[in-house]
């Protein structure tokens, strides 16, 4: 398959070869025939991407604050390199598509192979979307019609939140593509329109579709004319489907509005109000969501549980089916939108248009590649010679963390980055042709089956990981894991069996978890000088981990396993690591519910005692200050104390000869701890970490998850 991308670092845009996405549950694999460039929101990225750096972060102060205090607690060093990477991912560009389905993934009943389906799916020629965001299109509406649906939805939904009635005068304040389909919805539910524009082309189309027009280009005051449209007594209601970063269409919707008027932003503008225009008319105004609700949903969107219509009558699929009927009955008309048309491969002719003619519209892209030729599952990046010995490593998932720090880190091991393996294929591409992979793929058999392929690191979601590391050590493969190693007790069981196996039938085959803390020059330090005092240790260790939200995928127990399994188990094993003895007794307490604080495991404490009498307390808190350091140790031991803060900072209090041992660069182990992983299979020897190592830290990181669910 093919997908358009947009390198955020100069704006450039290309269209990039990739494997086809996997058809995955509640999911739909479509060929597409049809896609509308979004004029206003594709513009605008393509033009922050060809911004400067120092313009970018004018544009975003919001993401600059972020920064500023990633360089307090992680260091100007880090902070640099991770702003760095984010802005060299390119950018998947499109949301407006058109074409046939060619696979229906499972618990998909609405929807069959064969049927004309428009989507949010990007620019490209074969694209994976979630069921409930995608909707039939109705025979008499052609493909180019169809593109505008979803686009026309962004109206739609600022359409419903404003609630006109049959006459009411509304505003619609830019003129664009949105605007002007829009007005012609307007117009449906029977109201009078004024358009507001400082492209005159752009209103004379407005006109056509009915409205009165005004051009503050040539003089003219919309306010006034807005008040002498409404007949004195001002509008019903404005809405705003301009870009613009003034204030000026909200204060001017303000004061040409009736008392108790509505105002619906669906653009984007400055928001620098003045109390008096709204206080004293008492308006409303509120902010539309793209295409309606479920929007962002992960629940609706991504599990496909769709609201109950009696409860929430428009989601974002039904105002996609009632665009689409509007344009079956002939109300909504798309055609004089039409700007330009372009075969898909000439994308980049396509965003020249967009960017040079700032008047285009609808520039559609035309897919007619036969669809055999989209379906490879598999695309060669770069020739590879198998080096004896070495770890030829295969990669599934390529999320941020694989992106930016775990594939890197594998790289500088000086192993050979073999096949990347992703459920969409395109990110298999991106991270594959800049770190080196000779493929990437989204055939997982074809992975696990290729004989030249010895090592396999897993950076997928948690819920995964046990599932692949067992089948990666089934074919007799080394696996590496990213935390954690699985979610239940039930899956560690059926890991170790198969390790156990393995070891039987003289296939060793290593199993390392990244439990990359322990192998930071600074625990390494902290771990010498520890070994040489033979009493026990108190430990205390705190992670500042900073709120996410109750519905974020790492804080559902059946995905991420919660904060507990999905990242408190760094610090069990480190503190098993500094204490070199087994674990024999763990209680665990977390924060009470109040009317402030929501019940969930990422608020507690986490006590261990271990077997030569050391016992130590992990504080994993996500209600601190984000200035406070995010990871701290301390280990206090014959009268001596250790304190490393950040894994920047390391103090001594009390060691003879050793006061203090400082990093410009923030460093947790993440390449070491690949190194010594791919030495071992270099060298032939047994993985960094023991196998009964890891799979105790697993047990007792759910037996703690567990106490604390139980807990009320």
């Amino acid at each position: 398959m093919k997908q358009i991308l947009q390198d955020m670092a100069n704006g450039g845009t290309t269209v990039t070869e990739a494997p086809v996405p996997q058809c995955s549950k509640g999911h739909l694999l479509i060929s597409t025939t049809t896609s509308l460039i979004s004029a206003g929101t594709e513009r605008m990225l393509v033009g922050f991407g060809k911004a400067s750096l120092i313009d970018k972060a004018r544009q975003q102060p919001e993401k600059v604050k972020m920064v500023l205090e990633k360089v307090q607690t992680d260091g100007l060093l880090t902070t640099y390199d991770a702003v760095k990477s984010k802005l060299a991912q390119p950018l998947a560009l499109g949301y407006c598509n058109v074409g046939i389905v060619h696979e229906v993934g499972a618990n998909v009943d609405d929807f069959q192979v064969g049927d004309r389906v428009v989507s949010n799916g990007p620019h490209a020629d074969m694209v994976k979307v979630p069921k409930n965001l995608c909707a039939k299109i109705p025979d008499n509406v052609s493909d180019e019609a169809a593109s505008f649906a979803v686009v026309a939805s962004i109206g739609l939904q600022g359409i419903r939140l404003a609630q006109p009635t049959l006459g009411e005068s509304f505003v619609v304040t830019g003129a664009g593509l949105i605007g002007l389909l829009t007005i012609q919805m307007l117009r449906a539910n029977g109201c009078r329109v004024l358009a507001i524009d400082f492209d005159q082309s752009k209103l004379d189309l407005a006109k056509q579709f009915g409205a009165e027009i005004c051009n503050p280009g040539k003089g003219e005051d919309p306010v006034a004319v807005g008040l002498a449209f409404s007949r004195g007594v001002g509008v019903d209601g404005v809405i705003i489907t301009a870009s613009t970063k003034v204030s000026d269409p909200v204060i001017q919707a303000a004061r040409m509005s009736r008392k108790r008027g509505r105002i619906i932003l669906v653009g984007v503008t400055g928001l620098e109000l003045n109390r008096a225009d709204f206080y004293e008319k008492e308006l409303s105004f509120q902010v539309s969501c793209s295409y309606g609700p479920g929007r962002y949903d992960t629940g609706y969107e991504d599990k496909g549980n769709d609201y109950p219509l009696g409860f929430v009558r428009w989601t974002e699929q039904r105002n996609f089916v009632a665009v689409l009927d509007m344009m079956s009955a002939g109300t909504l008309n798309v055609e004089p939108l039409i700007t330009q048309r372009f075969e898909f491969e000439d994308a980049p002719k396509a965003y020249d248009a967009l960017t040079e003619d700032k008047s285009g519209l609808g520039l559609l892209l035309k897919y007619n590649s036969p669809v055999e030729t989209r379906l490879e599952k598999r695309v060669v990046l770069r020739p590879i010679s198998i080096e004896a010995k070495n770890a030829v490593v295969g990669f599934i998932g390529a999320g941020n963390y694989a992106s930016r720090v775990l594939i890197p880190a594998f790289k500088k091991a000086s192993s050979q980055l073999h096949t990347i393996v992703t459920s969409g294929g395109i990110n298999g591409v991106i991270h594959g042709e800049k770190t080196g992979f000779a493929e990437a793929s989204t055939d997982l058999d074809g992975l696990l089956n290729n004989k030249d392929i010895n090592t396999v690191a897993i950076a997928t979601r948690h819920n995964s990981h046990a599932y692949f590391v067992e089948r990666v050590l089934s074919a007799g493969k080394n696996v590496f894991v990213e935390k954690p190693l699985a979610l239940t007790v039930e899956e560690i069981e059926k890991i170790e069996t198969v390790y156990n196996q393995n070891i039987q039938n003289n296939q060793y085959a290593r199993v390392m978890v990244g439990f990359n803390r322990r192998f930071s020059p600074q625990v390494q330090k902290m771990k010498t000088l520890l070994d040489t005092v033979k009493e026990p240790k108190s430990f205390i260790m705190t992670m500042n981990a900073g709120a996410i939200p109750a519905d974020h995928w790492t804080q559902d127990n059946a995905v991420g396993g919660g904060r507990i399994i999905g990242e408190a188990c760094h610090f069990i094993d480190l503190m098993r690591f500094l204490a070199g003895s087994k674990i024999v007794s763990v209680q665990a307490r977390r924060m009470g519910e109040t009317d402030a604080v929501q019940v969930l495991e990422d608020k507690a404490s986490i006590t261990l005692g271990f077997e030569d009498g050391s016992f130590g307390t992990i504080f994993y808190l996500a209600n601190g200050a984000s200035s406070f350091p995010k990871e701290r140790v301390e280990v206090f031991t014959a009268g001596r104390v250790l304190q490393l803060d950040n894994f920047r900072k390391l103090k001594a209090f009390g060691w003879p000869g050793f006061n203090k041992m400082n990093l410009w660069r923030q460093d947790k182990g993440q390449d070491t701890c690949a190194a010594v992983f791919v030495d071992s299979i270099r060298d032939g020897k047994e993985a960094p970490i023991p196998a009964d190592e890891i799979f105790e830290v697993a047990r007792v990181t759910i037996q703690v998850a567990e106490i604390l669910r139980a807990q009320t």
